[in-house]
């Protein structure tokens, strides 16, 4: 039969709508399910290459089909809740499908009230929701029955209401008329033996034929074999288009008493019954749970109540029971006897006390639990133990067959059948969307064995472990496959249920389990696991739980990177007392005999941090994060136009939403913690709730601060904020605003400043100023002590104690703009989002002030047997010499005017030489501080210093592009003039005291030779287009390699000066170079993160470094390539950007990567062995790095 007008023209009407938005794939397992598409149609439309097309041939087919077809279409629709189509479709249904949005008693006439009565099939029950799509699925099977018999299945778990879904399904007069004018005629079978088998078809016999003349009465049947000869005549002869209802069949040699070739409708928990009988087969499964308003439905009627009347633990227990309309049934009957027991009856259920929740209804069990029995105690005895395995099952967790091969010691194969009977027996659903299928109990089928079993359950859960174990015992899986998953996530859970302490030590005390799970979960999972079993772990050691944990925390957002770092160099950054780093080192000393580079941070117990958690929840800046008010989770927000909630201890991810159609600049929970509000540059608002206060204080980026009573929303009076600062036309933008926990004091942001009034007098009691080249951007006051956070422009976030007006921390680590910080509402922690895409938890009970010096990375270091001694300027201006082995500080000069931009130490002398600023070049003796030196002449910033290999001549380059040769211990100088840009570099042409030649290039793109001794211009090139940002002499003095801006590299002869080869490739500034010793290779870095090898004989690329793996800044190497050294056997590279990479040089490929906690390296120190590594970062953090042997 051909589709109808109606519909049709309805499918070419909405035709474009539909080809743009359904997902073919998902709507076709339905259609296939329905028998309206076969398999061969199905693959046809897969094999369309885009998801566009397959959508196109879908309704291509769909009007070439039947009004079956149109029907089932519409049902998928519904059930991929694609509800806004299925509605352009649902007027135009055909007339075989009454309205599924209106009750289905529209067909409900006393014609068919009469017919079903006679036929036995129940009353509607009191309390009735309609479910109108499984209705009308029901429906549309029956009708494929209207020409020749058949079954029509309807299966499910205990409880899903398969029997009133049955009944209602034939409460239509069309479907009886057009279908099965013979009648209905329901038996309600269950679990029977024969003899009740064999009353129950007397029973009906008996009904058949009193409805006939009285000549048909005949005696009832004998035996079960005459009964079924009776039935078959009856059915086929004088009832040859009725329809028999066999409500909640449980075996199959009942079903083939009624195998007489007539029209069946069953209900089951077992969907594989009809496989034992002969005939057409049609099913529909029954979900396991009522959507939430329907649920809720099912309370209100029941207890007499409105929708928005019931109270909140209704919502609970329909989430409890997942919407099982048994469970909603009988709690709801309950407490139509006894209203005022909510709460009791939610709490049952949440202890899984299902015998307190007992019927009040016409079902065939006294209690929940005795429903759930039954559909166990008809399996195979060793099914049955079985079966019992799935108590250790987590709720709404999926596992793969495999899992389950694993615990049970069978073949998969034998595996697979055995869950085929569980799913067919709807004792387990399966997710047949997965490849390989996963099966999950309902979580009333899980509460219900964890009852039954709880005195079995560690034994139980220590079965998984030792089978784990067996089937493992040459490590963990890897594969990352469904079942590596299972058991890597929840392996750590069933040593745990098992009580199996030992095991669960040695495993999360482990290095290596760290990395597996990591790489395989995310550092999330491994954190929670260290939270919620660390009561157990503290028993065998606290300490090194913490160091675990700790070290998780603090590198999760390195963990998460694509490609996987090496968590043994990252474990080397511990502290040496750490467990995580004596493992490390171990693992490191053993792979290091093999030829693995790695590299102990030899000074890191110098460094000291607040910080606690670490995270990277966004792609692009974040703008706002906030602590709920029970500070368990924390909200993000920003540039992605994402909101994400996340947990406060680990990071683990709980929510994410599209919250906006632009940024979103503020999020906010509410007080009770169940909605959060955004606000964007959408220009809207969503989800708004707050709690009323004494007074707010109003901020709209004006320069005054308004206070008003909440209660009638007057102003109560302004602070004029403008008059704090000098006078001028520049505008006064307060950003912020935050009450001290005495509510006496208000703090706002404004400029460069964060600003402390008095609330009555309006006064300022304290002002906390940056520096002009940072602004303040948020601040807020700790609710529970004296602390004021204030985030800053220049990526800081200090900690001030408002009481004794002293910064008590530096809070260093972010790698931008500070965007917003927060305290917890206990105070003890403090949350900071950035620009840098991270959100950073800091510990506010362990403030200390030494984390606040901190160096600039313009530094020099000196290399002398074991001894490695660092120069350069710290936080304050001073110039800092330090031994970089103890971080002791050899000495440190006062506080200059001007700021420091370079240093250089003396090879020969004990002396040490700074540029500034101002253009002023001071010599200082180390360690007595004594100004040697004063040498006057730049008249700008000095870019670069450098002492002759003899220490009596020192060379300076400046912005004021002049090079000054002085003998500085007399003041005699020599300059050199000639470049038209600044000068940032310069280098000598070879290290003999001889030769007097200098090289050195500019931002003008020349690059020029002098003689140092007459000041005379030996060469003069224009080699670039751009500005020059590097130059490296070869060893053997022949060549010199420039890098440009103009994104190319040049080789020159040093004697003739001739461009040798021009290097091109780069797709960026060409930032960095360097020879390799033996003058044969030539590698260039650039802004993109990438290092290209060259062949210095005949130009050619031997190799491109860091093409693959780009991290989340969307770099190769985490930023510019700022510095390239080899190895003295040229077997090595080792390149600084984001942070520090070792290459193989003939393969091209990385070793070995070091990351900073801050970025932007500009310069590596290397010892010349190639064993030790210093830099410093972007937040002042030293590193000497040393190879382990």
């Amino acid at each position: 039969m051909a589709l109808e007008e109606r519909p049709r023209s309805c499918l070419l009407r909405f035709r474009h709508k539909l080809e743009e938005d359904i997902k073919p794939s998902y709507l076709m397992d339905h259609m296939i399910s329905d028998g309206v598409m076969t398999v061969d149609e199905e693959e046809k439309i897969r094999s369309q290459p885009t998801r566009k097309e397959q959508a196109v041939a879908l309704l291509e087919l769909l009007l070439r089909k039947d009004n079956r077809a149109y029907i089932s279409f519409y049902n998928a629709l519904v059930k991929e809740t694609y509800d806004d189509l299925a509605n352009l479709l649902h007027d135009d249904l055909p007339y075989v499908l009454p309205d599924a949005h209106k009750s289905s008693s529209d067909g409900y006439t006393p014609y068919v009230q009469a017919m079903l009565s006679e036929g036995g099939v129940p009353q509607r029950p009191v309390v009735f929701v309609s479910r109108p799509e499984l209705v009308n699925r029901v429906r549309e099977k029956l009708y494929r029955l209207q020409k020749d018999p058949g079954w029509v299945t309807v299966f499910g778990m205990a409880g899903s209401g398969k029997s009133i879904l049955a009944a209602e399904a034939v409460r239509h007069q069309g479907l009886i008329e057009e279908c099965f004018p013979g009648g209905i005629h329901w038996l309600s079978i269950g679990q029977l033996d024969k003899p009740d088998l064999l009353v129950k078809i007397q029973s009906l016999c008996f009904r058949l034929e009193q409805s006939l003349d009285s000549q048909s009465l005949h005696r009832p049947p004998n035996s079960l074999d005459e009964a079924k000869e009776r039935l078959r005549f009856l059915m086929l002869r004088r009832y040859p288009r009725a329809l028999l209802i066999l409500d909640d069949i449980w075996d199959s040699t009942v079903l083939k008493t009624f195998d007489i070739h007539c029209r069946i409708l069953l209900t089951t928990r077992n969907r594989s019954l009809t496989d034992s009988v002969s005939g057409a087969k049609y099913e529909v499964e029954v979900e396991s749970g009522l959507d939430e308003n329907k649920a809720l439905e099912i309370l209100a009627l029941y207890t007499d109540t409105k929708l928005h009347g019931l109270p909140e633990e209704a919502r609970s227990i329909v989430r409890e029971c997942k919407g099982s309309p048994l469970v909603v049934s009988l709690i709801g009957a309950l407490l139509k006897e006894k209203p005022n027991r909510w709460r009791y009856y939610l709490s049952q259920l949440q202890q899984k006390q299902f015998k307190r929740i007992r019927k009040s209804s016409s079902y065939d069990y006294d209690a929940l639990d005795q429903a759930m029995a039954a559909s166990i105690e008809v399996l195979p005895e060793d099914h049955q133990e079985l079966y019992k395995d799935f108590t250790v099952l987590e709720q709404d967790i999926k596992v793969p067959a495999k899992v389950l091969s694993v615990l049970w010691d069978l073949e998969p194969e034998e595996v697979e059948d055995i869950l085929e009977e569980f799913v067919n027996k709807s004792l387990l659903f399966v997710d047949s969307h997965n490849k390989p299928y996963l099966y999950y109990l309902h979580d009333l089928q899980l509460d219900f064995l964890v009852e039954q079993n709880r005195t079995q359950l560690e034994s139980l859960h220590t079965k998984v472990v030792h089978q784990y174990q067996q089937h493992y015992r040459d490590g963990p899986p890897i594969s990352g496959d469904e079942e590596c998953l299972y058991w890597i996530r929840f392996l750590t859970y069933h040593m745990a249920k098992a009580n199996l302490c030992q095991e669960l030590y040695s495993l999360m005390f482990s290095l290596d389990w760290v990395s597996i799970k990591s790489k395989i979960m995310g550092p999330a999972h491994l954190i929670n696991d260290y939270v919620e079993y660390g009561p157990i772990l503290d028993k065998e050691n606290s300490e090194v739980r913490s160091q675990f944990q700790e070290f998780l925390s603090l590198n999760g957002h390195q963990l998460e990177q694509r490609p996987f770092p090496d968590v043994v160099q990252l474990a080397l950054s511990q502290p040496h007392t750490s467990e995580v780093y004596r493992q490390a080192l171990l693992q490191a000393q053993d792979r290091a005999s093999r030829g693995k580079l790695y590299f102990d941070w030899l000074n890191k117990n110098s460094v000291e941090s607040l910080s606690r958690l670490v995270i990277h929840p966004h792609q692009g800046s974040i703008y706002s994060a906030c602590f709920s008010h029970d500070g368990t989770k924390i909200a993000s927000c920003g540039a992605s136009r994402t909101l994400k909630v996340f947990k406060s201890t680990s990071g683990e991810k709980l929510t994410e939403i599209q919250a906006h159609d632009d940024e979103v600049l503020c999020c906010a929970f509410s007080p009770d913690d169940r909605l959060l509000a955004t606000c964007s540059s959408d220009r809207k608002v969503k989800v708004n709730s707050c709690k009323p206060a004494k007074m707010f204080c109003s901020v709209l980026f004006c320069s005054v601060l308004h206070l008003f009573e909440a209660s009638s929303a007057n102003e109560w009076k302004t602070i004029s904020v403008r008059d704090v600062f000098a006078e001028g036309d520049e505008e006064v933008l307060v950003k912020c605003s935050t009450w001290t926990a005495d509510g006496k004091r208000i703090i706002c942001a404004a400029r460069n400043a964060a600003l402390v009034f008095d609330v009555e007098t309006s006064g300022m009691l304290l002002e906390i100023r940056t520096n002009r080249l940072s602004m303040v951007q948020f601040c807020h006051a700790c609710p529970t002590s004296n602390l004021l956070a204030i985030a800053y422009s220049n990526y800081a976030v200090e900690l001030w104690d408002l009481e004794a007006n002293k910064k008590m921390a530096d809070c260093s680590g972010h790698l931008s703009w500070v965007q917003r910080v927060q305290f917890s509402p206990d105070g003890s922690q403090l949350l900071s989002c950035s620009d840098d895409q991270t959100v950073r938890l800091w510990e506010t009970t362990k403030v200390h002030t030494s984390s606040a010096v901190c160096l600039k990375r313009d530094s020099d270091v000196l290399f002398n047997d074991e001894e490695i001694i660092v120069s350069a300027a710290d936080n304050c201006n001073r110039l800092q010499v330090r031994d970089g082995r103890t971080g002791s500080v050899l000495f440190q000069s006062e506080e200059k005017s001007s700021r420091i931009r370079c240093t250089c130490m003396c090879r020969q002398a004990s002396a040490v030489v700074l540029g500034q600023e101002d253009g002023t070049v001071q010599v200082l003796e180390v360690p007595s501080g004594k100004l040697l030196a004063t040498l006057p002449g730049h008249t700008k910033t000095v870019l670069h210093c450098k002492f002759s290999q003899n220490g009596q001549t020192l060379i300076t380059s400046s912005e004021d592009t002049t090079i000054r040769v002085w003998r500085w211990q007399s003041g005699e100088c020599q300059v050199l003039q000639g470049h038209k840009e600044q000068v940032r570099c310069f280098s000598l042409l070879s290290s003999s005291p001889a030769d007097t030649r200098l090289l050195s290039w500019s931002f003008d793109g020349t690059v020029k030779m002098w003689d140092t001794e007459s000041g005379e211009k030996l060469q003069d090139i224009r080699a670039h287009r751009g500005a020059i940002l590097s130059c490296h002499v070869s060893p053997d003095g022949c060549l010199f390699a420039t890098t440009s801006a103009d994104m190319t590299a040049k080789l020159w002869h040093s004697e003739s000066w001739e461009c040798v080869h021009a290097f091109k490739g780069h797709q960026d500034c060409v930032r960095s170079c360097r020879f390799s010793w033996d003058s044969r290779r030539l590698a260039t870095g650039d802004d993109n993160g990438e290092i290209r090898l060259w062949n210095v004989k005949d130009g050619s690329l031997l190799k491109i470094c860091s093409r693959e793996g780009k991290d989340g800044m969307d770099s190769l190497h985490g930023g510019w390539v700022t510095d390239l050294h080899f190895s003295p056997d040229d077997s090595l590279l080792v390149s600084t950007g984001g942070y520090i990479k070792w290459w193989d040089v003939e393969k091209g490929e990385a070793l070995q990567t070091f990351y900073p906690t801050g970025t932007a390296l500009k310069r590596i120190h290397v010892s010349s062995d190639f064993s030790t590594f210093v830099t410093i970062d972007s937040i002042g953090i030293l590193y000497i790095l040393q190879r382990v042997a």
